[in-house]
Order: structure tokens, then C-alpha cells, then sequence
């Protein structure tokens, strides 16, 4: 019965379009505030680059 159990389908989320696992991988672990900042201040350097140093 046990065997049955574990083999069992995991219930699925979203109209069974996603499933979401806490399982880890392996790779690189970057805080989602500095992958948010990064573009954020190169877009900004650009504009400024844009209006200072262009003709």
C-alpha cells in the first residue's frame, strides 16, 4: 500500500500547466534585488551617457 502511495501524481497547480518543486539546483545563487538592479542602473547609465556626451 505504502508503494502505491509514493507513486501517486503530485497535484498540479495553475490548470495543471506548472508544477512547482523546492528542490535545489545547482548554479550560481543571486539575490533577485541585485538581478533587478543591474539593468536597471546600466539603462540609466546609458540615458546619462545619452544626454551628457552626445552632440
Amino acid at each position: 500500500m505504502a508503494d502505491k502511495k509514493k507513486g501517486a501524481p503530485l497535484p498540479a497547480s495553475s490548470g495543471g500547466l506548472m508544477r512547482f518543486f523546492e528542490d535545489e539546483t545547482k548554479g550560481f545563487k543571486i539575490d533577485p534585488k541585485i538581478v533587478v538592479s543591474v539593468p536597471i542602473s546600466l539603462i540609466v547609465v546609458s540615458w546619462l551617457i545619452d544626454i551628457f556626451l552626445a552632440p
